[in-house]
């Protein structure tokens, strides 16, 4: 069953992009919306002029928890209609609340945020009022205390199930929200390209151990990439599979695998304490949603190093950065070993960006390196800069630079010069590329 919100109402003036309706019929009925309001204003009538920050949360999180069943179901239908509305855009996210959007709602749709002038207006106290609809008590209060919260959202809709990936935090004393929409849909691994090198290190029937990661920006498709991952080995293996997140967002049916979904805050504390706790569940295979801290990188670490197989993701941009954000993230006195450590147990990383097309829509630029006694040794002696090139002369192996990526997409014609260029983490090296093809 889906958790609960709100929002308020406000017809403005079309526009003739993504904001505009493609029909005169609006959004959001208007009985719904007048419905909505109503519940709306009941929640914040009686909050003291003085209130704000977290007096003002505590006061609207009393006042829900006060409404009857049938006022949080109008709340919930108005919310849902507006990410069905996300849905017929092919939105991939969507934002709301705080001083910063103006009181209207933004939708991110093939890689640009917009304003939806044809959806409700939202302003606080109301967008803290939905926000904190869409979440349980004890989640409204996580966000109260610490200032932020990661929740996971779904839809049940003729039959069909949508999921979503929420993130609630505090902004200038109001609450704003991002909620990302969970592909519903596996993509192939076939489709990805990798090199049968890269699939006999990814997948459990060849190799039965290492780390591997998955890196990138947000909302480059790392989770895509590593559910499509999962995808192959559930088809392909007799195992156990263990996912740790914040939130869960894909949900896996087993088929030949056991797969456990445990999500941070909800089933397990944190990604430490799952990763710890997976070594005594008889995995094969743990996921580990984000290596966010020293804590859980020295938990992936050991896990990895008690020969299971084990993927992750972070926050970088190229394979390098990857490796130097690791060892980055532990003390000085812990380098060394943690480096040692991390050259005995990676094996794959894939870093990927999505960049806009010449059509409006975006494909996947990707990194590869595979790390070979080269590599390994490299990351050892800590000559992390000498990776790059081992890269760029790696193609044979299935190692790919960003570069390189972005050079044959421009090649192909599917993205332009500019926007190869832009994406480029070293716009040098592919000036050169683009050069020798010219001359």
């Amino acid at each position: 069953m889906s958790q609960d919100p709100v929002t308020t109402s406000r017809p403005m003036a079309a526009r003739s992009d993504h904001a505009q309706k493609s029909s005169a019929e609006p959004a959001i009925p208007e009985r719904l919306t007048s419905n909505a309001m109503k519940v709306l204003e009941f929640v914040v009538k009686d909050m003291p002029p003085h209130y704000f920050g977290t007096e003002k949360q505590e006061f609207i999180a009393k006042k829900l928890e006060s409404l009857d069943d049938k006022a949080v179901a109008v709340l919930r239908m108005f919310y849902e209609r507006i990410l069905a509305r996300m849905r017929e855009l092919e939105a991939s996210d969507i934002d709301l609340g705080s001083f910063g959007t103006r009181g209207e709602i933004w939708f991110r749709v093939h890689g640009n945020k917009l304003p939806q002038r044809d959806l409700p207006e939202l302003k606080s106290p109301f967008s803290d009022v939905l926000v904190q609809a869409l979440v349980m008590p004890r989640q409204r209060q996580t966000l109260i205390d610490r200032r932020s919260l990661d929740f996971s959202y779904h839809v049940e809709e003729n039959g069909e199930r949508f999921r979503y990936r929420g993130t609630a935090y505090f902004d200038l004393d109001a609450v704003g929200m991002n909620m990302r929409a969970i592909t519903a849909i596996i993509r192939p691994y076939g489709s990805y390209n990798f090199h049968p090198n890269i699939t006999n290190v990814v997948n459990l029937k060849n190799t039965k151990e290492g780390l591997i990661l998955v890196t990138g920006i947000t909302g480059s498709g790392k989770s895509t990439t590593l559910d499509a991952i999962i995808d192959a080995n559930n088809n392909s293996v007799d195992a156990h599979i263990i996912i740790i997140g914040a939130p869960i967002e894909y949900v896996h049916t087993p088929v030949r695998s056991v797969i456990r979904h445990r999500e941070v805050g909800r089933d397990v504390m944190s990604f430490k304490d799952g990763t710890v706790q997976a070594l005594r569940q008889d995995p094969d295979i743990v996921v580990i949603g984000e290596m966010r801290d020293p804590e859980t990188i020295m938990s992936a670490l050991e896990i990895t190093d008690s020969g299971h197989k084990v993927f992750s993701t972070l926050h970088t941009s190229s394979a390098v950065e990857s490796i130097d954000r690791i060892i980055g993230e532990v003390p000085p006195i812990e380098q060394d070993r943690v480096r040692n450590r991390l050259a005995d147990v990676l094996k794959v990383v894939i870093s990927q960006k999505l960049v806009p097309t010449v059509d409006r829509k975006r494909v996947l630029a990707k990194e590869v390196l595979i790390v070979t006694p080269s590599v390994r040794a490299a990351i050892k002696n800590g000559n992390i800069s000498e990776i790059y090139q081992m890269i760029t002369e790696g193609s044979a192996l299935g190692m790919l630079t960003m570069e390189q990526d972005l050079y044959r997409l421009f090649k192909s014609n599917v993205i332009s010069i500019d926007e190869a260029i832009n994406y480029a983490n070293n716009k040098k090296r592919l000036r050169q590329l683009i050069n020798k093809q010219i001359s």
